[in-house]
């Protein structure tokens, strides 16, 4: 085995496990929303599931914080400077991602709001090769792009047409809107996050779009219906999920080439199938199921590819 080999192997190992936790504990998250809707007696109030959500983003990025300060031992607070890009990507990538994302996985299954939460990628993909010059698309990212829609099409026609039957403005809909708003969120953190600490800006914004979305649930009379200490548990689950995937994943950013590290993004829509069925019973294989999660998982694999023409300057990649 030559040197070269080795140094391959190593670097795909210390980026495999931490990968793994992070879509795992990502792809669990659809479960645990659903489960908390009902664990709180939530129903079908949207200001409770905006209070729900400000919960956990707020608390999330306090705990971020903390962690920042006992690994690091540094001040937690950015530049002076950074403030307006944090609120600005807090605004986008917690508050608007997450109004999306609370409502519409209430009215459409795990499954489905697992696959289609991935397009995310393919409208980041899209969206930086009109604003960065090192991140143009190449025919992996076209080709990648392609399949993976077609992935997220086939799965919201459900037993009918794109608009009827199996497609929702406030489920599928929403969901599409809300991998639109992480997708600008991703490109506004490349701006932002430009010679700052990642932890400190993922802190920050998770704190101040909980923060909103919390207010906003408050004000339109959101609350839950009821406290059961397994509620409670789920949503310290939930806070804990979101602090330790983004704080492992910016590690992984800041430790190994982006590209090594966002190929592992196909397996967040594969968990979160199949812990949806696993945890709430839905039905997860039948072939159409199957096939878009294919498509999906094959696009994520070929807009990251490496290849040739593939980027080889880009620098940052938030999750």
């Amino acid at each position: 085995m030559n040197e070269t080999t080795m140094k391959k192997e190593k670097l795909t190992g210390s980026i495999l496990f931490p990968a793994l936790i992070c879509t795992l504990l990502w792809g669990s998250a659809f479960p645990s929303v659903k489960s908390g809707y009902a664990l709180f007696g939530i129903g079908d109030d949207p200001f409770s599931k905006l209070f729900f959500a400000g919960w956990r983003f707020m608390l999330a990025g306090v705990l971020v914080l903390i962690v920042y300060i006992v690994m690091y031992r540094k001040p937690f607070l950015p530049n002076r400077h950074m403030w307006k890009g944090i609120l600005i990507l807090g605004l986008v990538q917690t508050t608007m991602q997450y109004v999306f994302f609370y409502i519409g996985l209430s009215h459409t299954t795990g499954v489905k709001g697992s696959v289609l939460t991935a397009t995310t990628t393919f409208l980041s993909v899209l969206i930086s090769h009109f604003l960065f010059p090192n991140d143009r698309l190449n025919r992996y990212k076209v080709v990648g792009c392609l399949i993976g829609f077609e992935g997220v099409i086939l799965i919201s026609m459900g037993s009918g047409d794109l608009f009827s039957g199996g497609f929702a403005l406030n489920g599928e809909g929403f969901m599409i809107l809300s991998a639109a708003a992480a997708a600008v969120g991703a490109v506004i953190s490349k701006v932002v996050a430009r010679g700052a600490e990642p932890m400190i800006i993922t802190g920050w914004q998770l704190f101040f779009g909980g923060a909103i979305l919390l207010i906003a649930g408050a004000a339109g009379g959101g609350h839950f219906a009821q406290t059961p200490p397994q509620a409670f548990a789920l949503l310290g689950y939930l806070i804990f999920l979101s602090a330790t995937a983004f704080t492992i994943w910016t590690m992984l950013l800041k430790r190994h080439p982006v590209g090594k590290v966002t190929v592992y993004n196909f397996l967040v829509p594969i968990f979160g199938s199949l812990m949806s069925g696993l945890v709430l019973g839905e039905q997860v294989f039948t072939v159409r199921n199957m096939v878009s999660l294919l498509f999906v998982c094959a696009g994520i694999v070929l807009v990251n590819l490496r290849i040739g023409g593939g980027n080889k300057t880009e620098k940052e990649a938030v999750k």
